[in-house]
């Protein structure tokens, strides 16, 4: 899950050397979005896997 965070990191990141920062704003701000929601998807799965064990 977390490469479509990366695939946009690095699309932000090639287009800010090339000069498109308005793609690389999008693309960054995307990824962040991604990154961020991605952990909060592993925080609940480890919370409902602690409870399933006890």
């Amino acid at each position: 899950m977390l490469y479509y965070a990366l695939v946009f990191l690095v699309i932000a990141l090639i287009a800010g050397v090339l000069g498109f920062s308005g793609i690389a704003g999008a693309s960054a701000g995307i990824a962040q979005i991604l990154f961020f929601l991605f952990l909060a998807f592993l925080v609940i799965s480890l919370v409902i896997g602690f409870f399933r064990r006890t």
